[in-house]
């Protein structure tokens, strides 16, 4: 029996545990310490105030946590698909039913309790998807199954996107992180890239520099395939010196014309030596490249409303905001970081944190009472904790013996991946404001028992690989 439960405990993964445990209690003293009131210093006792339905919430995920253990993980990936229906009937209803918080119609209420269906749809999608993938012969190279995989995790992602929750619905996309592990073509990938710079650059500088840096990047293309490299390292070296003498005379603008007069020379060579691939391949890939950042362009004048764009303006052009509008929460939000300093100011003795100054602190933003309060340390190990749970999900995830259990653990992975980097990515003005909380720091009872059966469910299925041999 002694030996037994040796082998037990060995089979139990108690690093993963011991970080979500961690995580789960750092993250409720720092929602104690946005929401501390000195007039009522029990209130984590009253379930009727946000302290306190944030601490019964985290009772109920320590029992959820246990509860999950006790099951089989056969169970889930039998009820795969049920669960997944149910997750998205919600979605459908709270669309209909749901009460708007935050200008997103996301929310059921009920009495001083909120429950929004989006959180609990990540993990019924990443059953489903890792379920459908397990099957018998299923390979993403085949279309119908890149299809339907597709629709598993788009489905929910659109329903998102129409409360609308666009930072939710960005989550999703997190799920082509697994189909990658099992077989994708990392030419998607080089796509979807390629069309966020393209997206991106348009909005920095214009469309018309854009496809004057198309046309320079398929000059340098060609110079490996042209016979003579001598005369087409003239072309690099010609378009090299435009560039630094425009930017030295910051007149980028003016850089259109010599820049396409060059490529026209060489595109002129290039034909004259029945060099045809630039009129099959990458001629094309400039014009719809260079097509779509002018239609990119275009959306973002005419079609997006004006807090949509504000919110891609205060990431990419600061310069076109207003400091005590749009810009306001990033603005604070980068001084409470770094006014922690090396050790942070202590806890519960943080002003901005205090005095309310960063909108949102205890929910998307709880990173920067963190940075003020515990400081450089402080985010430095919270970054270092969520890199070691990442990694986690991944290891478990490659040990496995099981499809499903090893399509289930680069499903929450990736999850938790998307999460993490844009959270803490967005509170540093390096990503957008797009409302994505932190797992298990970030105020709210829906995200922390999502993200605890999440984590829960995979250490369960990690104990597999043990009896399944």
């Amino acid at each position: 029996m002694a030996q037994r439960a040796l082998s037990r405990d060995k089979t139990f993964d108690w690093v993963t545990m011991t970080i979500y445990f961690s995580l789960v209690i750092i993250g409720w003293f720092m929602v104690f310490s946005t929401l501390y009131d000195e007039k009522n210093p029990y209130a984590f006792l009253d379930v009727t105030s946000q302290l306190g339905a944030q601490t019964l919430w985290v009772v109920l995920s320590v029992l959820t946590f246990i509860v999950a253990l006790t099951l089989d993980w056969k169970f889930w990936n039998t009820l795969a698909f049920p669960i997944y229906g149910i997750t998205v009937f919600f979605l459908i209803m709270v669309l209909i039913f749901g009460n708007v918080i935050n200008g997103a119609r996301a929310w059921f209420s009920f009495g001083f309790f909120s429950f929004q269906p989006a959180e609990w749809a990540k993990f019924g999608t990443a059953l489903a998807v890792s379920s459908y993938l397990s099957f018998y012969k299923t390979s993403i190279t085949n279309s119908n199954v890149m299809a339907i995989s597709l629709a598993l995790f788009l489905g929910p992602a659109l329903l998102i996107l129409l409360q609308p929750d666009f930072g939710s619905s960005l989550v999703y996309l997190s799920f082509f992180i697994l189909l990658y592990r099992r077989g994708m073509s990392p030419a998607i990938f080089l796509i979807g890239f390629g069309v966020a710079a393209i997206f991106i650059l348009s909005l920095v500088f214009t469309p018309y520099l854009v496809t004057v840096l198309l046309l320079f990047i398929a000059g340098l293309i060609l110079m490996f395939d042209y016979e003579n490299p001598q005369r087409a390292s003239l072309y690099g070296l010609g378009v090299l010196l435009v560039l630094m003498f425009m930017f030295m005379q910051n007149e980028m603008n003016l850089l259109a014309i010599p820049v396409v007069i060059l490529f026209l020379i060489y595109l002129f060579f290039q034909l004259k030596k029945r060099n045809f691939k630039i009129l099959s391949f990458v001629m094309p890939v400039i014009l719809v490249a260079s097509a779509f950042s002018f239609m990119a362009s275009f959306v973002f004048d005419n079609v997006l409303k004006p807090h949509q764009q504000e919110r891609i303006n205060v990431w990419l052009r600061p310069e076109k905001c207003d400091p005590r509008g749009s810009l306001y929460n990033i603005i604070q939000s980068k001084m409470a970081i770094g006014s922690g300093g090396l050790a942070g100011k202590g806890f519960l003795k943080g002003e901005m944190t205090k005095l309310n100054y960063v909108p949102e602190q205890s929910t998307d933003f709880i990173f920067t009472s963190i940075g003020e309060e515990q400081g450089f340390i402080g985010c430095v190990g919270i970054i270092i904790l969520f890199t070691i749970l990442l990694m986690r999900c991944f290891v478990i995830a490659e040990r496995a013996n099981l499809e499903f259990i090893r399509n289930y653990g680069y499903a929450v992975g990736g999850i938790f991946l998307v999460h993490f980097v844009f959270n803490i990515g967005m509170t540093m003005g390096l990503l957008p404001v797009v409302g994505i909380p932190l797992p298990f720091l970030s105020k709210g009872g829906s995200s922390l028992i999502a993200f605890t059966i999440m984590i829960a469910v995979l250490i369960k299925m990690d104990m597999a690989r043990f009896r399944s041999n």
